[in-house]
């Protein structure tokens, strides 16, 4: 998902002209397309984290509007749904034939999302490591409640991931506004940065199993605020 420049400075938490130098300087990881910056959400946490700067998806998630009702994981989870052996031995194979699975949404709906998930890969991959990767379009779809859906893949596949490991799973997030986005990622990262949760998923778990395990989390987080 896109975020504008501001965005990108308030996650760093630092001021607009500084992001500014950085990128004049190459300091800091960028793509350059149509003459305009864009940056890698998981390329630039790990480039923040790698140099022991602070980096939250957060401080643009709680700028939402005030009543601003957040949609939780694990009902985007459900919504989505777990697939398993999803075949392909090409990203664009495997996307195709992961797509083909949400049944939930009309064809002409699976087509575009298609087409904007290879788009969006095209850009950066959105292989974020340790076998996980997060396809989702480069802009929202209207209309709908977001969902993740979860697809284990029959055979690992080069995702040209940011560690360059083979990816076993997709969590496909599809949501209609930036903010639902952001407040999905959040709590989407806040789990794939458990260990015990990245093996629990190597074991290929039966949905029931997965949302529990969801739900634990955002239970976990939630008592935080």
């Amino acid at each position: 998902m896109d975020l504008t420049f501001s965005q990108i400075a308030e996650c760093l938490s630092v001021a607009e002209p500084t992001l500014e130098r950085w990128i004049r300087q190459g300091r800091i990881p960028v793509e350059r397309v149509g003459g305009e910056c864009r940056f890698n959400l998981a390329v630039l946490e790990r480039w923040a984290r790698d140099h022991n700067m602070h980096f939250s998806l957060s401080e643009v998630e709680q700028k939402k509007p005030p009543g601003a009702i957040a949609d939780g994981l694990a009902e985007a989870m459900g919504r989505g749904g777990v697939h398993r052996d999803i075949g392909g031995d090409s990203i664009n194979a495997v996307l195709k034939n992961a797509v083909a699975r949400l049944t939930m949404l009309p064809p002409p709906v699976r087509d575009e999302l298609y087409d904007r998930l290879v788009s969006r890969e095209q850009l950066s991959s959105t292989g974020i490591g340790r076998g996980v990767a997060i396809p989702h379009p480069r802009s929202p779809i209207g209309g709908g409640m977001p969902i993740i859906a979860t697809a284990f893949l029959r055979n690992p596949i080069d995702f040209k991931a940011v560690d360059d490991q083979p990816v076993f799973v997709l969590f496909m997030l599809i949501s209609d506004s930036i903010d639902s986005h952001l407040h999905l990622l959040s709590r989407l990262a806040f789990c794939l940065r458990d260990d015990d949760f990245l093996a629990f998923l190597r074991r290929y778990p039966e949905a029931d199993a997965l949302f529990k395990r969801i739900a634990t989390f955002e239970k976990r987080l939630d008592d935080r605020h």
